[in-house]
C-alpha cells in the first residue's frame, strides 16, 4: 500500500501516521504494519460507541500522542469516503459503515489547536454528486478546519 512505501523510504514518520475511518479491505495487514511501525489506524468500526465514548477515546489518544511527540507540525488530508454514503455519496469508492458528518466535525472541532499546517479533502466526485451532497459536506468540514485554525490563532 502506499503507507508501506512511505513508511518504508522514510517520507512518512510512522510514529506521527494516523488514519481515522478506515473500513475497506485489507485494513487488517495495513493497521497491523502501521501500529507495529509506531502509528495507529483507527477503523470505522472502533468509532462506533455507546454516547460517543469510542470518538472520545480516540480524539484523546490523539492528542496524546501528538503532546508526547512535542506538538509536530501537522498536516491533515480528508478522504471524502470516510463518510458513510448516506453524507457522501459521491466519490468512486462508497462504502457503509462510514461516519456520520457529526463525527467528522466532531473530530476537526477537538483538534482545532493543534499545529496544523495544512488540509486537503480528496476524493469528491462531481459525476457521482447528484444532489450535492458529497460537496456540501466537503465544503462542511474544510470550513470547519477553517475556523478552527482561526479560533486556534485567535484571530477572532
Amino acid at each position: 500500500t502506499w503507507v508501506y512505501e512511505a513508511i518504508q523510504e522514510g517520507l512518512v514518520d510512522p510514529t506521527l501516521f494516523i488514519q481515522i475511518g478506515i473500513r475497506s479491505s485489507g485494513v487488517r495487514e495495513a493497521r497491523e504494519y502501521v501500529n507495529e511501525q509506531g502509528g495507529r489506524i483507527f477503523t470505522a468500526r472502533e468509532l462506533r460507541g455507546k454516547d460517543g465514548a469510542a470518538l472520545n477515546d480516540v480524539i484523546a489518544e490523539v492528542r496524546e500522542r501528538m503532546a508526547k511527540a512535542g506538538n509536530p507540525p501537522l498536516y491533515l488530508t480528508f478522504d471524502i469516503d470516510a463518510l458513510d454514503p448516506a453524507f457522501a455519496p459521491g466519490t468512486g469508492t462508497p462504502e457503509v459503515g462510514g461516519l456520520t458528518t457529526a463525527q467528522a466535525m466532531t473530530l476537526l472541532e477537538a483538534w482545532h489547536d493543534l499545529n496544523w499546517v495544512g488540509m486537503d479533502c480528496s476524493e469528491v466526485s462531481p459525476p457521482y454528486d447528484h444532489a450535492e451532497l458529497t460537496s456540501n459536506a466537503a465544503a462542511t468540514l474544510v470550513w470547519t478546519w477553517l475556523c478552527g485554525r482561526v479560533a486556534a490563532t485567535k484571530q477572532i
